[in-house]
């Protein structure tokens, strides 16, 4: 009798695919449970580094202005901040170039968003310095 019981042990140490199955599907269920919340959180944190990007650049505008006595014309844009005032041309999280505008004698930089063309609601909506 020891002897059965002893074997039956050796063969229930290991667990069974069934078992191992449901574990995985069980693991995928709250991962993706998980990954449903992150999403919209990822898009709200690249609208706010856009907005980052944008202060950033509106301070080595400002400091331009100091150095030169005016702003850079809208056909020269933000090319010339580099590399004097800014190491490189930044782009928004998108991978888009900001857009530069002298508007009334004022910078204006903006990003078009997710969607990369003017206007939009949501997460395709502009970001301006306007509204920094």
């Amino acid at each position: 009798m020891k002897k059965r019981t002893t074997s039956l042990r050796k063969l229930r140490k290991g667990m069974t695919l069934l078992e191992v199955i449901v574990v995985l599907a069980i693991i995928a269920l709250i991962g993706s449970l998980a990954a449903i919340a992150l999403i919209p959180q990822l898009e709200s944190s690249k609208r706010d580094a856009a907005k980052i990007d944008i202060t950033s650049v509106i301070k080595a505008l400002d400091i331009y202005y100091t150095s030169k006595g005016n702003f850079p014309s809208t056909q020269a844009g933000l090319q010339a901040l580099v590399p004097q005032f800014l190491p490189k041309l930044p782009k928004d999280p998108w991978n888009n170039p900001y857009v530069y505008i002298l508007e009334g004698g004022r910078p204006v930089v903006l990003s078009y968003g997710k969607d990369g063309t003017p206007g939009g609601e949501g997460n395709d909506a502009d970001i301006s310095s306007r509204d920094l």
